[in-house]
């Protein structure tokens, strides 16, 4: 096959997986019109329909599956045997794809990887801001972020952050007045800020936890966000209360700005943890990023 048609497969496998032409194009750093240019080229020199497309969505035919899921992990293999030759180089080189929620990305693994990329130049790092908790195999990521009990037990995975409490907070401003919280029943009564997940739309419930009694409330409030910085924001200037993690609020706690609430409800997690396939293990731009991020108690 010229190497024309490999590109052309490339392309292929990008889109089909995306399900999104615009999403591919970002991916592989081309036109939307060159990628959907070499997909056309490959269906015609196929003679097969590979991908149905309309006007919101884009999904692979039945030849279309077959052909992705016989040829993306061929290419997957040449990938990663050419990312293994890094350890003939002197120093770890190549990208690193990770996907954390912005919690995860600010507060650990950026303080811990602004220090150690200095001293691997070739070292590239793309971090993606997610709350799905995407399959990581399927969307080509290196790496992802989770707590400990939402890591999939055929990943290895290397614990980066302590146990993560939760905590509901509130702007003084806001409480002044309001009616009193001694029971998680009495946050329906309040202006509360959800966060919308990606899965379903959802709205996040907040998990609560006194000794063995869990709760799972649903909230609600004039304010929703899918980030957990915006909610914080609108927590400090008092549009309500807010379910975050403590380590984001607690330094506004200290300083008075924010309240706990509740504080007898607040549920503890098993810690941050980074992880990955066992295939990637033997990548040394992985190992350093592992290493680098790994937490000592």
């Amino acid at each position: 096959m010229a190497q024309e048609g490999y590109s052309d497969l490339l392309a292929f496998i990008a889109v089909a997986r995306q399900r999104s032409f615009t999403r591919a194009a970002a991916q592989l750093g081309l036109s939307q019109s060159a990628l959907s240019h070499r997909v056309r080229g490959l269906e015609e020199r196929l003679g097969l329909r590979l991908l149905t497309r309309t006007t919101r969505s884009v999904s692979p035919t039945d030849a279309g599956e077959r052909l992705l899921q016989k040829v993306a992990p061929k290419f997957e293999e040449i990938e990663e045997d050419l990312a293994n030759l890094e350890e003939f180089r002197d120093t770890p080189a190549g990208k690193v794809r990770i996907t954390a929620t912005d919690h995860a990305a600010r507060n650990v693994l950026w303080p811990k990887l602004s220090k150690v990329l200095h001293e691997y130049p070739d070292l590239e790092v793309e971090i993606t801001i997610d709350y799905g908790l995407a399959d990581i195999v399927a969307e080509r990521y290196d790496m992802g972020v989770r707590l400990g009990g939402q890591v999939a037990k055929d990943m290895i995975a290397v614990r980066i952050a302590p146990d993560l409490r939760m905590a509901i907070v509130g702007a003084p401003e806001y409480l002044d007045g309001k009616p009193p919280l001694r029971t998680p029943e009495d946050l329906t009564s309040h202006n509360c800020i959800n966060l919308r997940l990606p899965t379903k739309g959802g709205l996040m419930a907040w998990k609560l936890r006194q000794g063995d009694r869990e709760l799972s409330v649903r909230v609600s409030g004039q304010l929703t966000f899918n980030n957990s910085y915006q909610m914080l924001d609108a927590a400090l200037e008092g549009y309500g209360l807010a379910y975050l993690p403590d380590d984001v609020v607690g330094p506004y706690v200290t300083e008075g700005r924010l309240q706990y609430v509740l504080e007898d409800w607040f549920p503890t997690h098993p810690g941050l943890h980074v992880f990955y396939p066992h295939r990637k293990q033997s990548s040394p731009a992985l190992a350093v990023l592992v290493d680098a991020l790994r937490y000592d108690a």
